[in-house]
């Protein structure tokens, strides 16, 4: 016969298969302590990333659009509304010469169809590459080179062809570059200059989409959709808005920091539910298991004394118990944690679209260090909840506890 040499941790092992249903169910208590640390956990780091993307991604501290036109700019920005309005371009020069404007930026906005022209139903948008202070930056990450006229850059979200096209309004363009993830609007619009607009249009035209009629007409006349504001950072952007509502008239001012505050505000609230959320289930989850460590050593009292007989310590009888605390609740909270992920990384694209904030895939190395962080606070709640209990047995008398019932 093979013999084998116990030490704690193989004799913890062995006792927690002696139990299986008392080991699951203390394994199922970690398993939800995981889990929901986990995947709240994943969450607040993936609204966080979302929103520091978004804001750093936008680039401008104003955006100046047509009077009544606000709320069309900002379903634009943050989930990627197809909508367009025009203003006279005379108003960028005015915009400029405002003291503390460090530069002003114009863009044209056009919708495409979702039919058999289209690949998709996008926002097509517009820049001027002598002002651009916003999306030329943002494609130098990807792209070293120069968009030609005729050229496309795509947000992340948008399907490419294996030709490297996408097809517009009957037409094929070439795609010089696809942008990094924003966690915004943008994602799913199509960026060009603003002769390609004009081309597009064109284009369009003749392959007998007359509808952009009005389009063609307001490309021509020089008009704009809206106008990115960077403000010098010495002076306030809600008093520069003010200023610019004064001094031309029919516009709107739509403050970026407002519209992120606005955002931070609804993250932080929801973060803070999460938080308390998992701070109320630890507690539930350390009373469960510190009720079913203790009536379970309650019931082993003599298996216990039995070990006390046949010679073991005091401190070996208590990291036994520790360590099968501490195993089972390694094991639940890796199940924990495992479930968490195939709930959250599959489907994170439609949790962000839900949510309906900026939600952006945090870095593998973050999301390692949180599962590690959701274990062993999973690991370590076990043995805190059996303290008590195996302080309590490690002190009871041998001869008594063999005696009781008797």
């Amino acid at each position: 016969m093979e013999k084998r040499v116990l030490n704690t941790v193989l004799l913890s092992m062995e006792n927690l298969k002696a139990k299986p249903v008392r080991s699951a169910c203390l394994a199922v208590v970690a398993a939800i302590l995981a889990f929901t640390l986990f995947g709240g956990s994943i969450l607040v780091l993936n609204l966080r990333q979302g929103l520091d993307t978004m804001t750093r991604r936008f680039g401008a501290d104003l955006m100046v659009v047509p009077e009544g036109a606000s709320e069309k700019a900002q379903s634009i920005l943050l989930r990627g509304a197809a909508s367009y309005f025009y203003f006279d371009k005379a108003v960028v020069d005015r915009i400029s010469r405002t003291e503390g404007i460090a530069c002003a930026s114009p863009q044209f906005f056009l919708t495409s169809l979702s039919e058999s022209c289209c690949d998709a139903m996008v926002q097509l948008i517009a820049y001027d590459p002598e002002t651009d202070f916003v999306v030329q930056p943002w494609m130098a990450e990807k792209y070293s080179g120069s968009v030609e006229d005729g050229q496309l850059v795509v947000g992340s979200r948008i399907a490419i062809r294996t030709d490297g096209t996408i097809r517009i309004l009957g037409h094929n363009y070439p795609v010089a570059a696809r942008l990094s993830r924003s966690a915004s609007g943008l994602d799913t619009s199509v960026f060009m200059t603003m002769n390609t607009m004009r081309l597009l249009i064109g284009q369009a035209r003749t392959e007998g989409y007359n509808f952009l009629a009005v389009q063609e007409r307001e490309i021509t006349r020089g008009t704009v959709s809206a106008v990115l504001v960077k403000t010098d950072p010495s002076r306030s952007p809600s008093r520069l808005a003010q200023t610019i509502r004064k001094e031309n008239s029919g516009v709107d001012v739509v403050v970026s920091q407002r519209i992120f505050s606005g955002i931070s505000e609804t993250l932080t609230g929801m973060i803070d539910y999460i938080r308390l959320f998992s701070v109320i289930l630890w507690v539930l989850a350390f009373i469960i298991l510190a009720a079913v460590f203790s009536l379970s050593i309650h019931e082993r009292k003599k298996e216990f004394a039995v070990l006390r007989i046949l010679g073991a310590t005091r401190g070996k009888l208590a990291a036994m118990i520790l360590s099968e605390s501490a195993l089972v609740c390694i094991a639940g909270g890796g199940a924990g944690i495992l479930l968490a992920s195939l709930v959250v990384f599959p489907f994170s694209t439609l949790i962000g679209e839900r949510i309906g904030l900026p939600w952006l895939d945090a870095p593998f190395f973050s999301i390692t260090l949180l599962a590690l962080g959701s274990l062993f606070l999973s690991a370590l709640t076990g043995p805190l909840a059996s303290l008590y209990s195996t302080f309590r047995i490690s002190r009871a008398e041998t001869y008594f506890t063999m005696r009781e019932g008797e």
